[in-house]
């Protein structure tokens, strides 16, 4: 009897404790619907055979901006032994928002952006909000919003993060999500799936290191022929040998100045689906995990 595809849906410890991950149990089910074996398992879990899996996927790591170096490494390990979903190139250059940086220089309309390591020169705007956050983060994690008169509060938030050995981004606040909000445009299997709009996650006078909602006001939302253009010249932009076969991804957008769409982030290790707001996606995207594990290439 030929063995099932099995598939490891990979999560973390907090998530599988606080069953914040709605979308998690729904998804393994459409799976095992779809007609392979879903195990789902934390990322760091050294009893994990990865080997034993025909197709990883990173569901709901939102531990790893923590230790991202150490996921890194566990991608690597994992890629070695089995199909990863996304794949390990992706996941090392994502993991670091000064990808950013790639997108702006090919020609993909972004956020103004600029980088501030540890030991560079404290450079802010003098004259526009601004925010501050690190270039590995999420969820709001030390993001914070300043006026050109929080300049002390300011320094003192990189200070912090610099002494933790972040980096840190530095945009202008879009003002535009105050009202218009920011969209979530959802890619899987190489095809849009459906999208999202969100309310401002940053309110004024919020301390970086406060609790914050990272998706308020969700609801589905149908894109623009503008939004899609631009996210597809976002994922047209991705590194990689030739097209990097990219299973899932989701493209974050706002509006600029001149009410065109702009890149805010590009997710490709474990964003957050919506499927709970989407249910006609579910088996959708359960059946493009399953033909991607079914044809994982030959060890």
């Amino acid at each position: 009897m030929a063995r099932s595809t099995r598939i490891s849906l990979v999560t973390c410890r907090e998530v599988v404790e606080s069953g914040r991950d709605v979308d998690l149990p729904v998804l393994a089910g459409a799976v095992e619907e779809a007609g392979a074996e879903a195990v789902v398992v934390c990322w760091d879990d050294p009893d994990v055979e990865w080997g034993d899996f025909d197709l990883v996927v990173i569901r709901s790591t939102w531990d790893y901006t923590w230790r991202s170096a150490e996921f890194v490494a566990w991608a690597e390990r994992c890629a070695a032994a089995t199909t990863l979903a996304n794949p390990v190139d992706v996941v090392r250059w994502n993991a670091d928002k000064r990808y950013l940086g790639d997108l702006g220089a090919a020609g993909v309309p972004v956020v103004d952006t600029r980088f501030i390591a540890p030991g560079d020169p404290v450079d802010l705007p003098e004259g526009q909000e601004y925010v501050i956050k690190p270039t590995s983060g999420a969820g709001a994690r030390f993001a914070a919003r300043y006026t050109p008169g929080e300049r002390e509060t300011a320094v003192r938030h990189l200070a912090r993060m610099h002494a933790e050995g972040l980096a840190a981004i530095v945009q202008p606040y879009v003002r535009s999500i105050d009202t218009a909000g920011e969209r979530a445009l959802q890619f899987f299997g190489g095809r849009f799936l459906h999208a999202i709009r969100k309310g401002a996650v940053l309110a004024p006078g919020t301390a970086y290191d406060e609790a914050k909602v990272p998706h308020p006001n969700v609801r589905p939302w149908e894109p623009t022929s503008a939004e899609l253009a631009v996210a597809e010249r976002a994922l047209a932009a991705v590194p990689g040998d030739g097209d990097p076969e990219l299973l899932y991804a989701r493209v974050d957008l706002v509006d600029g100045d001149d009410g065109e769409p702009r890149v805010m982030e590009l997710e490709l290790i474990e964003p957050n689906l919506f499927l709970s707001l989407h249910t006609d996606s579910v088996p959708v995207v359960a059946e493009a995990i399953v033909k991607a594990a079914q044809q994982r290439p030959a060890r």
